[in-house]
């Protein structure tokens, strides 16, 4: 079997599903819409037989942990796909929220709601942290610690930041952050 092309995302809401099947159709992509949903309704293995039946590449799929502090069923289903001998991950783009007590992840590239690439964290509403360090604090990117990964790019709450990535707008920010890690793919 052939390696898929996937990208990852840390945001798997109704509107987060909205947004992404949007720039799934604007890159060309594949976006497994059944991967939606508070929390990740749908386990790693699952999820790998979907990555498989896409017709065409890159693979953009979504895991949420529903604001859980511990290893929710998203960040399980993550694990499980990022692990897969038949997947290989181009990239994540990690999505900021109000979680509590999370550890956060380090990225390589933060955007905030403008699209601009800022030198520090971003928060949900995809504003600049200014002095904090280059990392997203979400419910479900604590697990993308363990994993050295082609581009992690921080974003706000996808398809919201105060309406800048609204899917009916084209989604800018969460587009960008895709088109980053394609870029850097070599695509």
């Amino acid at each position: 079997m052939r390696k898929r092309k996937v990208i990852l995302i840390t945001d798997g809401d109704r509107l987060a599903k909205e947004t992404v099947e949007e720039v799934a159709r604007y890159i060309g992509g594949r976006c497994i819409s059944a991967s939606a949903g508070n929390p990740t309704p749908i386990n790693g293995e699952e999820l790998v037989k979907l990555i498989q039946q896409a017709p065409n590449d890159p693979v953009l799929v979504m895991f949420d942990d529903c604001g859980s502090i511990r290893k929710g069923r998203g960040e399980q289903a993550l694990e499980y796909v990022i692990n897969h001998r038949n997947v290989e991950v181009l990239g994540v783009v990690a999505v900021a929220s109000n979680s509590p007590n999370v550890a956060g992840t380090p990225v390589h590239i933060a955007l905030d709601r403008n699209g601009n690439m800022v030198e520090h964290q971003v928060d949900k509403n995809g504003m600049e942290v200014d002095g904090a360090p280059l990392r997203i604090f979400g419910d479900t990117v604590d697990v993308l610690n363990a994993y050295q990964l082609p581009l992690v790019v921080g974003i706000g709450d996808i398809g919201k930041m105060d309406h800048y990535d609204d899917p009916l707008w084209g989604a800018p920010v969460t587009k960008k952050a895709v088109q980053l890690i394609l870029d850097n793919a070599g695509y």
